[in-house]
């Protein structure tokens, strides 16, 4: 298994110094979320900064030398694909092949209704981000890219430079089986979370509604839809995003903190216990829930979200993740 850390809220000074720590514990992947506006749960503003993902992939690019790149994910109705193509085949030459690709059809709601840049419902959003995903690859093959569809039009369009990587991962993250279709098609990497594209925020009870058996259910499905569009859906990486993990001295201890936790959602505690989303125990019991997610899942990345602050990625990099 390899595992990745979110890291978007870093304070732009401090960048390079906690990437750096990052890749030296081990961590496979550095990903930054794209949004002009930090929004948590029930539409809740997290008070952190919202820095540019592709300024903060550059300077990680420079500052590391093995650990991948790339974002989870870049939103396509912030950028056209040819620009989207343009920044991440320069990171690619960055980072001296280490770009991953990124892109998701746009969720968060606030955000567009305080700068008024379109946002569609979620079925022309599919479209376009379908569009978008086979417009990257063609920019990004030799031959001049010509492409006519219901959103973007390119003609003998060539742009240099094409990324190093003959064939960059791209990765697309959601849940709803729409994007799973999408996903399907184009994704080398699928990182599942609770399905917030419809609804435009993080509704608590709808994340809840992620569970073992509807993880399992996601993974069957896109893996099915991959072999429906001619490709070896058993080739598709499985990724999920754990939003809270905490690493306890006992037993007693994480059943208290689940117990606050699920007070404060107002939900049942074997409701955060059976969350893809939540990981709290010893390291021991950290280390055994990872491997039956491996196995239950066919899990292939865990991705450690930066909110949970740094010494939980520090202590889960040593304590956790050499022993999964």
């Amino acid at each position: 298994m390899e595992f990745a850390v979110q890291l978007g809220a870093v304070p732009v000074e401090r960048l390079a110094e906690v990437a750096q720590e990052v890749e030296a514990l081990g961590f496979h992947t550095i990903y930054f979320p794209d949004h002009l506006l930090a929004e948590g749960p029930e539409r809740q503003p997290m008070g952190v900064p919202a820095y540019d993902p592709l300024i903060q992939a550059g300077v990680v690019a420079m500052a590391t030398r093995r650990v991948r790149i790339g974002h989870l994910v870049l939103c396509n109705l912030f950028r056209h694909p040819a620009v989207t193509a343009r920044s991440l085949a320069t990171l690619d030459h960055l980072s001296g092949g280490r770009m991953v690709a990124g892109l998701g059809s746009g969720w968060t709601e606030s955000e567009f209704r305080m700068t008024g840049i379109e946002f569609p419902p979620i079925a022309p959003r599919l479209r376009m981000l379908d569009e978008a995903l086979t417009c990257l690859r063609g920019l990004w093959g030799d031959a001049p890219f010509s492409f006519e569809g219901e959103f973007y039009r390119f003609r003998e369009a060539t742009l240099t430079p094409r990324p190093r990587q003959a064939r960059p991962p791209m990765v697309l993250g959601g849940s709803g089986k729409g994007l799973l279709r999408v996903a399907a098609r184009h994704a080398d990497v699928v990182n599942i979370v609770a399905d917030t594209g419809r609804a435009g925020y993080i509704a608590i009870q709808n994340a809840l509604r992620l569970s073992d058996e509807a993880f399992r259910q996601k993974v069957g499905f896109v893996r099915a839809e991959a072999s429906q569009a001619g490709r070896d859906g058993s080739a598709i990486r499985i990724s999920a995003m754990i939003a809270t993990v905490q690493i306890t001295a006992s037993r007693a201890d994480a059943d208290a903190i689940i117990e606050s936790t699920a007070g404060m959602f107002g939900v049942p505690p074997a409701a955060l216990r059976a969350s893809p989303l939540f990981l709290v125990g010893t390291a021991d019991d950290c280390i055994a829930e990872l491997r039956r997610r491996a196995q239950a899942w066919d899990l292939s990345e865990v991705v450690l979200s930066g909110m949970a602050g740094l010494d939980s990625v520090v202590r889960f990099g040593r304590e956790v993740a050499p022993y999964v």
